[in-house]
């Protein structure tokens, strides 16, 4: 049997994984493979070093395509680094076991059930037989976009930094647009871009198509070929999650920030409506940033928080809890408070299983988060060398939902708050329901079934 790595499972001793242990597993050696490589001094330019926990942190970063950095990457790694690091959100943007098995299917190997499996729940594809050719989609059609998108950025770049360094800067920005990750070979990121309507307006189109997901896509151009082909529940679901987010969160941020002297106040009324629209786009969840976070109200930084939770589709290259996911889980509690017994939408009946995962992600999601903070807050320096609560708080929310944006915190946490900063990456870019498939323990079905109860107060 082979193995979306293109050798056989067995031979390693990995066929008893799961598909979902596995994709922790795949990910995991990833993050120490880009470690080892981003602690080379071969990754470094002349005169920088970088600490292995330093590595640990960028790589961890890049592989959940998160864009948060303890280092600059254009001033501190070589070529050669960067490249790794643009591999690096490659490989996590579109899974390993799915570019893994795109390789098998190039070299035209069979590719047996147990990779079929790994595949199909890496992509979300529905139907076993589905996975070998939803990835041959997934993964010529991101390579296409990103390369459309380098091209499209290109004529931009090239007037700043040259024509060879200019195409470098224009493919290095486009994947790390597609794939959500946020990286910036500027040291200010894009600051300094807030009125360049040709980059407010490619970058954003990139994260959008990255953040709809794959699955999305194909029911989307199937059914734009033949309408026989109807647009699926989830379809529906996540398109009009995204129509809504993208039509009220940039609305919503300038209207919280339009006043606000340190970011949108002092602009002209053009580059607002352009950082208005980028700081409404890049929370679900790019990590790009035209404006200083450090600068926000309060409110418009609770904001972006929640569209950090919220993130992008199910089977996107997105972060976050996903719109699909507050989507059951709003219209199942709607339905509750109507007391409807069934949650229906589109017309059809979301299946228990649906709400229980949903309900389970979302809570699993808010303690790890919980406990994320609450660790970052006990690691914390005391006196004026220490982090304020709300940058910590939107440090922590930043790491889990792999967003990347920060208030200039990043640079200032010390080892120990490091360490749980890369543990929230993780954690949120292999998903907690997945994380606790992975490595729960297998129990046989219950002898007895006990009968149901209704004498438990809620709420």
């Amino acid at each position: 049997m082979n193995s979306v790595f293109s050798f056989r499972l067995r031979n390693l001793g990995l066929g008893r994984f799961s598909p979902a242990q596995l994709i922790a597993l795949t990910f995991g050696a990833a993050i120490l493979a880009g470690t080892l490589l981003l602690w080379l001094p071969l990754s470094h330019e002349p005169g920088q070093t970088v600490t292995f926990l330093q590595a640990l942190f960028m790589a961890t970063s890049a592989v959940c395509v998160t864009g948060l950095g303890v280092v600059d990457v254009g001033s501190t790694f070589s070529p050669f680094g960067e490249v790794v690091m643009m591999l690096l959100v490659q490989f996590g943007g579109l899974g390993l076991i799915t570019v893994g098995t795109m390789t098998a299917l190039l070299l035209r190997r069979r590719v047996g059930v147990r990779s079929r499996l790994n595949a199909a729940q890496q992509v979300n594809a529905s139907r076993l037989g589905e996975a070998p050719q939803l990835v041959r989609t997934v993964v010529l059609s991101a390579l296409g976009i990103e390369l459309a998108g380098a091209l499209l950025l290109s004529p931009d770049f090239i007037a700043r930094e040259g024509l060879g360094r200019g195409l470098y800067f224009a493919l290095f920005h486009s994947v790390s647009a597609f794939n959500n990750a946020g990286f910036s070979l500027y040291p200010t990121g894009l600051l300094g871009l807030i009125g360049d309507p040709w980059i407010n307006l490619i970058i954003p189109l990139l994260i959008i198509l990255g953040g709809t997901g794959f699955l999305v896509q194909v029911n989307v151009l199937a059914w734009l070929r033949d309408r026989r082909n109807q647009l699926s529940t989830n379809t529906r679901i996540s398109l009009a999650m995204m129509f809504f987010l993208l039509l009220t969160a940039p609305v919503l941020f300038g209207m919280m920030e339009w006043n606000n002297p340190a970011t949108l106040g002092n602009l002209p009324l053009e580059q607002k409506l352009l950082a208005s629209w980028f700081q409404g786009i890049t929370p679900r969840t790019a990590g790009f940033n035209t404006l200083d976070y450090a600068q926000m109200t309060f409110a418009g930084l609770f904001y972006s928080m929640l569209l950090m939770l919220i993130g992008g589709n199910s089977g996107s290259t997105a972060g976050g809890i996903k719109t699909n996911t507050v989507f059951v889980m709003v219209v199942s509690a709607w339905s509750l408070i109507r007391g409807r017994k069934d949650a229906v939408v589109f017309d059809r009946r979301l299946g228990t299983d649906i709400i229980l995962r949903a309900m389970s992600v979302g809570l699993l999601s808010l303690v790890m988060l919980a406990l994320g903070i609450l660790l970052l807050l006990v690691f914390n320096r005391h006196g004026r060398d220490g982090l304020q609560f709300i940058q910590l708080v939107f440090e922590a929310v930043s790491a889990f939902a792999t967003v990347g944006l920060s208030m200039n915190a990043t640079t200032h946490l010390n080892s120990a708050q490091e360490l749980v900063i890369i543990a929230l990456m993780f954690l949120g870019r292999i998903g907690p329901l997945t994380l606790a498939v992975a490595f729960a323990q297998r129990e046989l079905p219950p002898p007895v079934r006990f009968p149901e109860t209704s004498d438990v107060l809620i709420g």
